[in-house]
């Protein structure tokens, strides 16, 4: 199996920081290809003087720019984010041409990494989105449960994460879904605990599945935990907290080797699947971003031909 990415199975660290740029139409393709190969020799050049923060980087490139790039090879899978609208609710598509995902110990070396990454692709390409992602309290979003229960654990994050025999030429690959949530906290917390847990499926305190015959078909448990004969349909996500005292939520970044998968996911939250049933949790959540990239193995990044 060729080499994943540094940053796309194993868990983050406690800061997380998100870049999302658009490349300029006159970029030029030799430069554009040799910044892009210079993101991960600088990752670990600032890593090495930094061992116990264990950063870890992770680049995804668009539908459209890997068209630019390798036009003559195609992931089978990749595509441009699709946007979901189902009776008043939306999952809107932003797109990107080029994802970075920085983890570590320490919000500083992310910072210094994602300003030297920006100073680099100047004036290729520019960032329309950048946000800081963090771990609260014991790995909880900021409604108070858990995240991430679901996880797949062990050899299951690969499984789950990797493109494998399916698509040979991009083995050791993934996608990658993101959206930004913003959460509407003040409407969340006037609930009391027991009708949030009715809503997220789990406890709150402890992050238990509730029995079948407590968890209402629209907990958010029961919309994203699909099966298909019999086997369950997973994700590997990465996701953090992000905000402001003005407005927070969570930065949403799923890790699969088919987005068939997330897009399934997606359309059950919103309610936009034969049984018309939503996830409640979207009525107190509203995605402002949906984005899709590839994230090619290290051997398919340095083979791209200049």
């Amino acid at each position: 199996m060729p080499t994943p990415q540094p940053g796309v199975l194993p868990a983050g660290g406690a800061h997380a920081y998100f870049l999302t740029c658009t490349v300029a139409d006159n970029a030029e393709r030799t430069a554009l290809i040799q910044a892009i190969r210079d993101i991960h020799p600088s990752a670990r050049a600032l890593a090495a003087g930094a061992k116990t923060a264990r950063l870890l980087c992770t680049l995804g490139i668009g539908s459209e720019l890997w068209e630019r790039l390798s036009p003559a090879s195609r992931p089978a899978g990749l595509r441009p984010f699709r946007a979901v609208k189902a009776n008043g609710r939306v999952a809107p598509a932003t797109g990107g041409d080029l994802f970075v995902q920085i983890t570590s110990g320490r919000h500083d070396l992310n910072l210094d990494l994602a300003m030297g990454l920006v100073r680099r692709l100047q004036p290729l390409a520019k960032v329309t989105e950048e946000i800081h992602g963090f771990r609260y309290r014991d790995s909880r979003d900021l409604t108070g449960f858990i995240d991430g229960t679901e996880n797949p654990k062990g050899k299951g994050r690969a499984v789950a994460a990797l493109i494998g025999e399916e698509d040979r030429r991009f083995m050791g690959g993934s996608y990658v879904a993101v959206q930004r949530y913003v959460h509407d906290l003040e409407r969340w917390r006037r609930l009391d605990d027991r009708e949030q847990e009715q809503i997220i499926g789990r406890t709150k305190r402890g992050s238990v599945e509730l029995p079948k015959a407590k968890k209402p078909q629209t907990a958010h448990i029961s919309r994203v935990v699909i099966e298909q004969d019999g086997v369950e349909l997973q994700i590997l996500r990465q996701s953090y907290p992000w905000g402001t005292v003005r407005e927070a939520g969570l930065y949403f970044a799923a890790y699969t080797k088919s987005l068939d998968v997330f897009d399934l996911m997606l359309a059950r939250m919103m309610g936009a699947t034969a049984d018309g049933l939503h996830d409640r949790l979207m009525e107190f959540s509203r995605a402002v971003t949906g984005a899709t990239f590839f994230v090619p193995s290290m051997e398919t990044l340095s083979s791209i031909k200049q």
